[in-house]
């Protein structure tokens, strides 16, 4: 089968960095597993750290990509929630060979329908931003995605033009936050109130002082989705007592977490999405569940795929090119590609 892969960990700009393949199909799926048709993929952070240059090397090749949507062709004995031709999206397992391939086995319980409403590129945009978000805010954080209490409580999304931010940003909205997010950009700040902030802030300047300026005096919840070394003292500040902030990128250093998130008795939350997966924890069928109820609420019209690009067919010229967008910076939304050669 047609894949895209490594053998080395290279600087992306390398043409070695990513290489078209022709690897063996993964075979019968066996247990709870799924043996996918893979019609389209997007690319987020995850696939640049994990591509990023090291001294190692693979063989057989690694193949990276953890957000797909596809066909299932074949099930395992342990199946139950699908059948041979239903339509799919999935993050899938870090652990595990990734969808930029053509076949994928992946365990059903990590595994939601496809919204209808949408086309293979624009489903494959959500999964893993969709399951990021929604476990940070619903599951991580005391919080409830149906519960108008939070009607009045201010939301800040640092990052909000990013893949989770954008997700995030729906969904904190349709909970009843009013919901500001940092963009640094006209086009990104743009994204973010297409999306549903109600505010959108510039995350290169001071955040109190624009905060006050909208009559901002503390915020209830945070999600730091950029840079938790550089906001952290910041939210300290800005956060409400018993309030929350909720994080998804590693520190480069050591942070405080004494006073002021102390005094405050303010909730740190940490959010990766490949936990479950990674550990088999019992209760990985929640993310069918979430993907399912994503999948309904997207249906009735309540939240939006967040595509931005297509960069065409799924090769190793064009995942280069997107991996290259990604560790610009500058990428709003979700990044696809979808069909192979």
């Amino acid at each position: 089968m047609k894949a895209v892969g490594l053998t080395r960990y290279l600087p992306i700009d390398d043409p070695a960095s990513l290489l078209d393949l022709n690897v063996p199909p993964p075979g019968i799926p066996t247990g709870a597993d799924l043996l996918v048709r893979v019609h389209a993929v997007s690319v987020n952070p995850v696939d640049t750290k994990q591509r990023a240059p090291r001294a190692q090397q693979e063989d057989p090749p690694r193949i990276l990509g953890y957000d797909a949507a596809g066909v299932v062709d074949a099930v395992g004995p342990e199946v139950t929630a699908f059948l041979p031709g239903d339509e799919v999206y999935y993050a899938g397992d870090v652990t595990r060979p990734g969808c930029n391939a053509q076949w994928q086995w992946v365990d059903e319980r990590l595994v939601g329908r496809k919204p209808a409403t949408l086309d293979f590129a624009d489903a494959a945009a959500l999964p893993l931003t969709a399951l990021t978000a929604w476990e940070l805010l619903f599951q991580r954080m005391p919080l409830q995605f149906d519960d108008r209490r939070h009607a009045g409580q201010v939301l800040l999304v640092i990052g909000g033009a990013g893949g989770v931010g954008s997700i995030a940003i729906q969904l904190a909205r349709h909970a009843g936050f009013t919901v500001v997010a940092t963009a640094s950009r006209e086009a990104s700040a743009q994204w973010c109130r297409q999306m549903g902030a109600h505010h959108v802030i510039d995350h290169r300047h001071p955040l109190p002082a624009q905060l006050q300026a909208l009559d901002i005096a503390q915020v209830h919840v945070a999600l730091n989705l950029a840079d938790t070394d550089r906001y952290w003292d910041v939210l300290g500040e800005l956060l409400a007592p018993q309030g929350h902030v909720g994080l998804i990128v590693e520190p480069r250093d050591a942070v405080r977490i004494g006073d002021p998130y102390k005094a405050k008795c303010i909730g740190i939350h940490w959010e990766f999405m490949f936990a479950r997966a990674r550990f088999r924890t019992a209760d990985r069928i929640e993310q069918h569940r979430i993907l399912s109820r994503v999948a309904s609420l997207v249906d009735a019209g309540a939240l939006r795929s967040t595509r931005s690009a297509h960069l065409g067919v799924i090769n190793a010229a064009n995942l280069r090119q997107a991996h290259r967008q990604l560790e610009s910076g500058s990428t709003i939304g979700k990044v696809v590609l979808s069909g192979w050669e």
